[in-house]
């Protein structure tokens, strides 16, 4: 809610009216939110040609809410499995420089972030949506996944987007931690990004 008169903007009314009262709780504490990249910040189609990966498809929705965390005050990271040259282009272009590649144990990388910025793990968000994840997921203070996570990684998050996994996913989490911090009525005032340059 808005601190100058904790009176929430209409947006992050409808926001919050949607949601958990228990997540949203969590979704308060967030400092840092890290995000798988495959299955979340995009379909989870891979395409190759005869060189190897050559697209990974990424939401311009999800883009801008992750820069709108970023210029609201919680950091973003990405912790992805693989390995390859598209996913620090696309970190590079929103400014996010916490990039984990062929991270097998996420868990163990969300506990090194915690020690290195200074925070608790349950100040710690993070969005899966296969095995990988699991142990990341239950191992920090606020769970997200994507409705087309198997059934057993989606019962262990706190909450669930509606949009799919690189379809607005990501952007739906975004909205809720600026929602339940009272920051997202401030960026809508706004109108623009106070951020140079390409927001998407």
């Amino acid at each position: 809610m808005n601190a100058a008169n904790l009176i929430p903007h209409p947006a992050e009314a409808l926001i919050l009216a949607r949601t958990n009262p228990a997540a949203i709780e969590r979704a308060r504490r967030v400092r840092l939110m890290a995000f798988d990249v495959d299955g979340v910040l995009t379909d989870g189609r891979l395409w190759y040609s005869e060189q190897g990966e050559a697209v990974k498809s990424f939401h311009v929705l999800d883009g801008h809410g992750l820069r709108l965390l970023r210029e609201n005050g919680i950091a973003v990271a990405l912790v992805t499995g693989r390995q390859g040259v598209i996913v620090p282009r696309r970190a590079a272009e929103l400014g996010i420089s916490l990039v984990y590649q062929n991270a097998r144990d996420k868990a163990a990388v969300l506990s090194e972030l915690a020690q290195a910025e200074s925070l608790e793990l349950d100040q710690i968000g993070f969005m899966g949506d296969d095995i990988i994840d699991m142990q990341a997921m239950q191992r920090v203070g606020f769970a997200a996944s994507v409705p087309g996570a198997p059934s057993y990684v989606a019962h262990i998050a706190h909450w669930v987007s509606t949009a799919p996994g690189g379809g607005g996913a990501a952007r739906e989490c975004c909205d809720l931690l600026l929602a339940a911090q009272g920051k997202l009525g401030a960026c809508l005032n706004a109108g623009v990004s106070r951020l140079t340059g390409a927001i998407q």
